[in-house]
Parts: structure tokens; C-alpha cells; sequence
């Protein structure tokens, strides 16, 4: 109980990235033609409008790879006050973030990059206070 209270903070964190991130893979595991076409109509007319699937695959497989990093920093935190995957975690989650940032200047949907900010500031105080 007491690793709890005193990583309040980070578990916190490390539950809005799990959230974030594991969901929205599920999401684009389990819709994968729905996600693909939207984003193809999203690239369309930009030099990443040939590369969709792929795209979408690398994003699928770190986005659950940021999620599962979530929960083994979760639980290390939890178990033996050890910030090292949970940092991971955050730094990988601030990667994913510039990765789609990229994507939504590249299709000028400046709108859908702005919004990324927020998870991003959240993401970048987790690697702060973790590391």
C-alpha cells in the first residue's frame, strides 16, 4: 500500500497510458478495414497514401506494446518501487504521439495534431518524474 501513495503520480500516469494506448490498438485490431479507410481517405493526396497499412500495423504494434509497458510499470511500481519500465512506457508513448503528430501535419489536419498536445504533455511529465 504504501508504493501506491507514494507513486500516486506516476501509477496515475501509467493508467491514462494504458488506457490511451491498449485501446486504441484493440481498436485498430478489431476494426482494422474501418481504420484503414478513414486513413486512407485522411493520406490521400500526400506521399503516405500508398503506405496506410503499414502505417496502421506499426502504430497497432506500438500503441500495445506502450499498453503492455503500462502494466508491467504498474506492477513494478506497485511491487518493488521500480520506475524502470514505467519509464519506458512514457518514453515509448511520447514516440507513438510524434509518430502520429507526423502524420496529422503531413495530412494537414491541424486540428487532430493540436489535440495530440495534451496526451503529449501528460506522456513527457510520466518520462520527467520517472526518470
Amino acid at each position: 500500500m504504501e508504493n501506491i501513495t507514494s507513486n500516486l503520480t506516476e501509477l496515475l500516469i501509467l493508467i491514462f497510458i494504458l488506457i490511451t494506448f491498449l485501446q486504441s490498438g484493440i481498436d485498430k485490431a478489431s476494426d482494422w478495414s474501418g481504420n484503414t479507410g478513414w486513413l486512407k481517405d485522411h493520406f490521400s493526396g500526400t506521399f503516405l497514401s500508398g503506405m496506410v497499412p503499414l502505417m496502421v500495423a506499426i502504430i497497432l504494434i506500438i500503441e500495445v506494446v506502450t499498453g503492455l509497458l503500462a502494466i508491467g510499470g504498474i506492477w513494478a511500481l506497485i511491487s518493488n518501487d521500480d520506475s524502470g519500465m514505467a519509464l519506458y512506457a512514457c518514453a515509448l508513448a511520447c514516440i507513438t504521439l510524434l509518430m502520429l503528430l507526423f502524420g496529422q501535419r503531413v495530412a494537414k489536419d491541424y486540428a487532430g495534431a493540436f489535440t495530440l498536445t495534451g496526451y503529449f504533455i501528460v506522456c513527457m511529465f510520466g518520462v520527467y518524474i520517472m526518470s
